[in-house]
């Protein structure tokens, strides 16, 4: 993290050295004397945290002399961050004279003063700034850490500490669970002989038992070969060594005398030896714990495939990345490793915890605090054997127990035998580049089980300056880039996937968090304000609060450096707090109260957070913007979903860096109609705002303001929301549209249910469009349409179309989600032919009361996966051609008529995996599992003299009478 702090410091240098270094005449050289500096410290210091972890590791006399040098280096460099920006600031308030002349004349006045008092400020801070970087990076032989880096390589490479991991490979098959299946798959494939060769990769974060699983297959099938090998790899390694060691292991396992001259052979020779050596032979060769992506590259050319013989290669890694490098140049099958279930891990904590007591049984009065326990380990098998370890050696009392529960998050930190944990997640974040460590500290901000959705993740990072720009790429580009990277590292979850099979939301393991929190708060990253622990001394870069306290909102005077501030509180916080955040917090990059119900204020004072570029009030009752939020010039994401502003105050039109605009309001407590979300309201001149990507939603009937002559001159829009399109706005609409190139993203929706919007105009739509939203009478589909070969969603609500929909939409061969909702289509029948929509996964057709028939050929829909009907007061039959959809996992029914519900054969539906059947009772959306809906129907079929179709929700529930009626009515919530 030294070097991340470096890095951002340079890139703040070079403007200075450029077309604003005019300012700090008599400093050029001071700065460019800094930025050499810190150049050659920043190449120096790759991955220095990891350097002087290890020198910890150590025990030796050098490990605290290391930590600190890191921590000096690191301080300096946010002092000098804080120079600069006081600099940027004061360079900004010049490039803005003051309107009022009275003002303006003092300033005239004072302008020598106004240059040459900042200037000498600066010149003396900078002065002193180099000389205690030129001071430390003198010490780093005083604190032992010298210039040369073998010294360190050597030590890491000698630290000793127990792992775990090692156990699994002389564990016995009855001692493993949970992967019989699994590993009597993967030999299959193993010894299938129809393969050429094949690589397996086993792939998932540290501690998922990839090595025990590699370990129990090799055990298994090394007899069946000629030749076998299990080859440790790890993160830094030679191959030429490597391969030397991997023919060492062939005439090992085979008991024959391992040749002298193999320790002299170089990489070719050893290749060729090799290849030679195996050609005509079955082999099976495990190589664990790959970490370099060019891993393959290094060893392909030495294990022949060309031959009859069976043969298998193993990889054991935490990154994707290594395992997709093989796909070059050989068949690679990618198992991803899963947590263990419930049941399995509860099974292997009680063989463990109490393996020499009661029988490997929990103990009732234990039961519960055990399951506590367990519920960290998130079905992590590493976190289960070891704290389940931990625990045999305690007494078994509820008193002990509870301790250990409540005091976890430190021993993990303190208790030698936990360790083990640390290290090995810890490996994951150590082997990260120096630009990808900030970012995936970030996860450490956000509370326990978190899920973050990713946008939000992406601007975040932008804000902070974490993400570096690229070529003919956007800067969220990039950063999705990154988030990629880091849950191909197995190191991010990925909590929910989008329709199109992109990460919508992530987290991280709950242990992992806690070693991320400690990670960032040793390093100054963010301190985190919890129930127990609310204060904090020294400094720290972010503020994440998740509980209200005096004590925590009392320390803000002394928090003037914090660049960014979470609040995730859900009581109620202080009145006073926007304005005392304002007042405290100048340096502020991020600010987020997204979720704190009880904020309903932004103060004008929230005009001085001049660096600010992250505002959120998401989830808050705030119900108006300050007109100094017209001051923030660098704020890049302005959030306002699901707040109560309506109206954008004209301020805003000064912000030329503002990236995405959001904000509607949905009101829950209203009934679905077309209005039931609400946008906000521009104002003139937001025609200026050239940078927005994402503007969404705004309303196009505002009074005294030409929507879409102001839309037309932003070029740069990937995501444009409108609310309430008039009829004689659609000829405007098109033209505007059709300019917007980039355009990713399109919703419309009318002012009423029954207005007409016109979109034939556009004779040009933005070729890139995937996703398309409309809501309003249309009479028919828009005939360019059909054109959006890009597109993978398109939503249509209270169109009523009625040309035969499937026909026009089926030539769009990306289509993954079709969603037709409150009489969108109506026609009677809808009829999927053979070959159509090869691609589609979601298919939604709701509340369209006209529809009577749905048929489906046999080819048609082949990959669907998600099926929503209803309500469909007509539809008395399940769609014909169902048993086609053989790759369907989710299939709903909301509110369909009795008549429907009483004779369909459900039975046919109980291989899809989920099935559930919607119904409004009281106020809630509830569900009915598939069991508890066979046994409601054969109730309904036995009273056949009552009138069903007759009946609300309310009244059929009462009548029909279920053994788990009370856990439905309890609330299966949608």
């Amino acid at each position: 993290m030294a070097e991340t702090a470096v890095g951002l410091v340079i890139d703040k240098l070079i403007p200075l050295l450029t077309e604003e270094a005019y300012l700090l005449r008599g400093v050029e050289n001071d700065v460019e004397e800094i930025k050499c500096d810190l150049d050659f410290l920043s190449a120096f210091l790759n991955d220095a945290d990891t350097r002087a972890e290890r020198e910890i590791d150590q025990r030796t006399s050098n490990s605290i002399g290391v930590k600190i040098w890191v921590q000096k280096l690191r301080k300096e460099a946010f002092e000098l961050e804080d120079v600069i920006d006081e600099y940027t600031h004061l360079m900004a308030q010049q490039r803005h004279p003051h309107k009022h002349r009275f003002i303006g004349f003092l300033r005239s006045s004072v302008c020598l003063i106004i240059k040459l008092k900042p200037r000498h400020n600066i010149a003396s801070k900078i002065k002193d700034i180099k000389q205690r970087i030129r001071d430390i990076n003198d010490k780093r032989a005083t604190y032992g850490f010298n210039s040369t880096l073998n010294g360190l390589a050597t030590a890491a490479q000698q630290t000793t500490w127990y792992d775990p991991r090692k156990d699994s490979l002389f564990l016995q098959e009855t001692e493993v669970m949970g992967i019989d299946s699994i590993r009597d798959k993967l030999i299959e494939r193993l010894e299938d002989k129809s393969h050429n060769r094949e690589v397996i990769t086993l792939v998932g974060m540290g501690g998922l038992g990839k090595t025990t699983l590699a370990n129990q297959i090799y055990y298994c099938v090394k007899g069946r070969f000629d030749y076998h090998a299990w080859v440790e790899v790890s993160q830094s390694y030679d191959n030429a060594e490597l391969l030397r060691k991997l023919m060492k292991k062939f005439f090992q396992e085979r008991e024959e005398p391992v040749p002298m001259e193999i320790d002299t052979m170089d990489e070719s020779t050893v290749t060729t030896k090799l290849k030679d050596y195996l050609q005509g032979k079955s082999y099976i060769v495990v190589f664990d714990d790959v970490w370099n992506v060019s891993f393959w590259d290094g060893v392909k050319n030495a294990l022949p495939y060309k031959n009859e013989q069976c043969r298998g290669i193993i990889i054991t890694t935490r990154d994707v990345k290594v395992a997709n490098s093989c796909k070059r140049s050989t068949s690679v099958y990618i198992h991803h490793m899963e947590p263990l279930h419930q049941e399995t891990a509860w099974e292997l904590f009680c063989n463990r915890a109490f393996q020499y007591d009661f029988e490997g049984h929990c103990p009732a009065d234990l039961e519960k605090l055990s399951l506590e326990i367990l519920t960290r380990c998130e079905g992590l098998p590493l976190a289960i054997v070891v704290i389940a370890g931990v625990l045999s050696t305690k007494s078994k009392t509820p008193e002990e127990w509870q301790k250990f529960r409540t005091t976890l998050s430190s021993e993990l930190e303190s208790n030698e035998h936990l360790a083990s944990i640390d290290k090995i997640l810890s490996l994951s974040y150590n082997n990260l580049p120096y630009y990808l460590k900030s970012c995936f500290l970030y996860f450490g901000i956000f509370p326990e089980h978190y899920s973050i959705r990713c946008r939000r993740l992406i601007r975040q990072w932008i804000a902070e300056g974490f993400v570096n720009k690229k070529k003919d790429k956007t800067l969220e580009v990039v950063a999705g880039e990154y988030l990629t990277e880091l849950i191909n590292r197995s190191l991010v979850q990925v909590s929910e996937v989008d329709f199109d099979g992109k990460p919508r939301s992530c987290r991280i393991h709950d242990l992992l968090r806690e070693i991320v929190v400690k990670k960032m708060e040793d390093l100054h990253f963010c301190k985190v304000l919890s129930r127990s622990d609310t204060t904090f001394k020294g400094f720290t870069r972010r503020l994440s609060i998740l509980h209200s306290s005096s004590d925590a909102f009392e320390s803000f005077s002394k928090t003037s450096h914090v660049r960014s501030l979470f609040v995730f509180v859900k009581d109620e916080i202080p009145v006073s707090l926007p304005s005392v955040i304002s007042t405290n917090f100048k340096l502020l990059k991020v600010l987020d109260f997204e979720y704190v119900p009880s904020l309903d204020n932004l103060p004008e004072d929230v005009g001085n957070l001049f660096f600010l570029r992250y505002l959120s009030v998401r989830g808050t009752r705030v119900m108006f913007l300050p007109k100094a939020i017209g001051k923030l010039e660098n704020l890049e994401t302005l959030d306002l979903k699901r707040s109560l502003v309506h109206e954008i105050p004209a301020e805003i039109n000064r912000l030329h860096k503002l990236r995405h605009l959001l904000g509607y309001h949905f009101d829950e407590k209203a009934d679905w109609s077309i209005n039931s979300v609400r946008g906000v309201k521009i104002q003139k001149g937001i025609r200026r705002l050239r940078a927005l990507q994402k503007l969404y939603f705004i309303e196009a009937n505002t009074i005294g303001i030409d929507v879409f002559r102001e839309l037309r001159e932003l070029r740069e829009l990937r995501k444009l929301g409108i609310k309430k399109l008039r009829s004689e706005d659609g000829r405007a609409m098109c033209d505007c549209i059709q300019e917007m190139e980039h355009l990713e993203s399109l919703s419309i929706c009318s002012t009423r249910e029954d207005e007409k919007i016109d979109l034939e105009c556009l004779s040009s739509p933005p070729q890139f469009l995937r996703r398309l939203y409309l809501k309003g009478h249309l009479g028919k589909l828009p005939e360019w349409i059909p054109k959006l070969q890009y597109l993978v969603r398109i939503r249509i609500s209270w169109s009523k179309l009625e040309d035969d929909l499937i026909e026009t939409l089926q030539n769009l061969q990306n289509l993954l989600e079709i969603g037709l909702f409150h009489d969108a289509y109506y026609g009677e029948k809808l009829h999927f032919k053979v070959g159509t929509f090869g691609k589609l996964k979601v298919l939604n057709m709701m509340s369209l009361n006209r529809l009577n028939s749905i048929s489906i050929e046999e080819g048609a829909l082949c990959n669907l996966e998600e099926l929503s009907i209803g309500p469909c007061p007509e539809l008395k039959k399940m769609p014909l051609g169902f048993q086609h959809l053989r790759n369907l996992k989710l299939l709903r029914f909301s509110e369909m008529p009795p008549e429907f519900m009483m004779f369909q054969n459900f039975q046919s539906v109980e291989k899809v995996l989920d099935v559930r059947f919607l119904f409004h009772l009281s106020g809630e959306l509830l569900f009915l599992p598939l069991k508890t809906m066979l046994e409601m129907q054969k109730h309904m079929q036995e009273q056949n003299q009552v009138d069903w179709n007759s009946l609300p929700s309310e009244e059929i529930f009462s009548l029909v009478h279920i053994d788990d009626i009370a856990v439905f009515r309890s609330g299966y919530r949608v």
